[in-house]
């Protein structure tokens, strides 16, 4: 065991001395720990570092919880996830009436799914104060693009219906149902939900960067996040979280088997399943801004890793199959950075332009290239690794960008043509 504890603090410290990273790493196995270790800071403006206890935003592992507290709801018999879900939201919201609340559970439903760069809800809507009214009316009710439970299409408008279910068929808020059947149990004291207003004692703040300063990260309103995300946890806590869901002592036989069913496209109810070295493997991810988590169960070898930061400079799924690699005797290389490919000023100026409005754009300023968001109000910097292939300076990208010509000559960038029309 203690070479396994040296080959993944070995290729920790090598991954880390590529990529600048907040946040905390914790792998335990059968209750004892094997590595955990704090980095980087909690809060950059007071010189507050992390600790392994520091909580910090966990984006859309939060779904799992979500989908959880559903299948309490369903052992109670107060609803049931086979039946249409229209019947368990409130009155004013009216969805098509063959999407059940296991469509929502498994991402099946075919609500349409707003979350791309066209729609105008990441760029301005989502930091708006909300209205859950408006929400739903603006965005969510919409013809469904295709019938529900004929594929697979992650989307978090499932998970906020679901929390609006709970909310609707419990006479609690989301939070409070949240709180009181799953966190108190479980004794997760150090879980909240974040509503961007209240104070979260020990929260890590986020940050990302601009240009090459590390900045607070762009405003977005949490409560557009409830039920797909939100939640803000510790280490401490999530491994409690993980023996809750490997002990299997809360909910029913049949509602624990119908939680971890695999469904379509490896996907259950707020957990990816993957079947690896000879065992099964229950993971979920987060990715936000200035959000990278991740965490992956083995509850058969009795094995949890953790991984929670509070910027974007790791890529959290590449740095956990690492760890996990290593805990199951396969060879791991030691992480690299991308070479840069040389190209001179001219031959970079051409993949310059706007791609989409506001939303998609590619300067070239004092010699670098910037992929720019947010109105110009973000700008990432890309370099080449190889023609028409480009990769953010300062975040661990496993497939790079690609900006290539059309058939017409013109530069294309996620599908976008140069002069913002689309391809």
């Amino acid at each position: 065991m203690q070479e396994i504890k040296s080959k993944i603090d070995t290729y920790i410290n090598k991954y880390l001395e590529l990529w600048d990273f907040y946040g905390v790493i914790q792998v335990i196995k059968n209750d004892d720990v094997l590595f955990e270790s704090a980095y980087g800071y909690s809060n950059i403006e007071f010189g507050i570092k992390n600790n392994i206890s520091s909580c910090f935003s966990i984006a859309s592992m939060s779904k799992q919880f979500t989908a959880f507290a559903v299948m309490l709801l369903h052992d109670k018999g107060v609803l049931d996830i086979d039946k249409p879900a229209y019947l368990f939201l409130p009155g004013d919201m009216k969805i098509e009436k063959s999407i059940t609340v296991h469509h929502l559970l498994s991402h099946t439903s075919g609500l349409s799914n707003f979350y791309n760069f066209e729609s105008d809800f990441f760029s301005e809507y989502n930091r708006m104060d909300y209205s859950r009214n408006d929400y739903f009316q603006r965005y969510i009710n919409k013809k469904p693009v295709f019938p529900p439970g004929m594929k697979y299409d992650y989307n978090n408008v499932n998970y906020n219906l679901l929390a609006w279910i709970i909310e609707n068929v419990t006479g609690e808020t989301y939070e409070d149902y949240i709180r009181n059947s799953i966190f108190l149990p479980l004794d997760m004291v150090n879980s909240d939900i974040d509503d961007g207003c209240k104070i979260i004692k020990n929260r890590s703040s986020n940050y990302v960067k601009d240009f090459d300063a590390t900045i607070k990260r762009p405003y977005y309103n949490e409560k557009f996040s409830i039920g797909a995300g939100a939640i803000i946890s510790n280490c401490d806590n999530l491994y409690k979280w993980y023996t809750c869901l490997r002990d299997r002592k809360i909910l029913s036989q049949e509602a624990y088997k119908r939680f971890f069913n695999e469904n379509k496209n490896n996907y259950c109810y707020g957990l990816e399943y993957r079947h690896v070295y000879g065992t099964k493997r229950y993971e979920h991810g987060g990715d936000h801004l200035g959000i990278s988590t991740y965490m992956q169960h083995y509850f058969d070898e009795n094995i949890c890793i953790i991984i929670l930061s509070n910027n974007e400079a790791i890529n959290q799924y590449r740095l956990g199959n690492a760890i996990a690699d290593i805990l199951h005797h396969v060879e791991v290389d030691l992480p690299v950075k991308f070479k840069e490919f040389p190209l001179c000023a001219h031959e970079l100026e051409k993949y310059c332009g706007i791609y989409l409005k506001d939303k998609i754009e590619v300067d070239f300023i004092n010699g670098k290239l910037y992929f720019v968001r947010f109105s110009g109000n973000l700008h990432i910097e890309i370099y080449p690794v190889g023609e028409g292939r480009f990769v953010r300076r300062y975040f661990d990208q496993i497939e790079p960008y690609r900006i290539v010509e059309n058939e017409d000559g013109k530069m294309t960038f996620f599908g976008y043509v140069i002069g913002g029309a689309a391809k």
